[in-house]
């Protein structure tokens, strides 16, 4: 699995938001120690994570293809049956 990775700015995001919880919840924390969580988060519960979405994204999918072929159903004519 390819390593799961943020740019610069998501990074920047994700610990502002990491560091408003701790002040809101806990004890500050520091952008350094909020980092380290980060990185400690996505490659212990990363791949839980993105498999999750994953599998809702391919039930969404699956879903969407039951309700089309459904739709072309609905759009059959009624067939003619031919004499011989």
């Amino acid at each position: 699995m390819k390593k799961i990775e943020f740019s610069k700015e998501e990074k920047a995001e994700i610990v502002s938001r990491i560091r408003a919880y701790f002040d809101r919840e806990l004890d500050p924390i520091g952008a350094l120690p909020a980092e380290f969580l980060l990185d400690f988060f996505v490659e212990e519960i990363g791949a839980y994570v993105y498999n999750r979405g994953l599998r809702d994204a391919q039930a969404a999918l699956l879903k969407r293809m039951e309700d089309m072929a459904e739709d072309i159903h609905l759009l059959e004519r009624e067939e003619k049956i031919l004499a011989p």
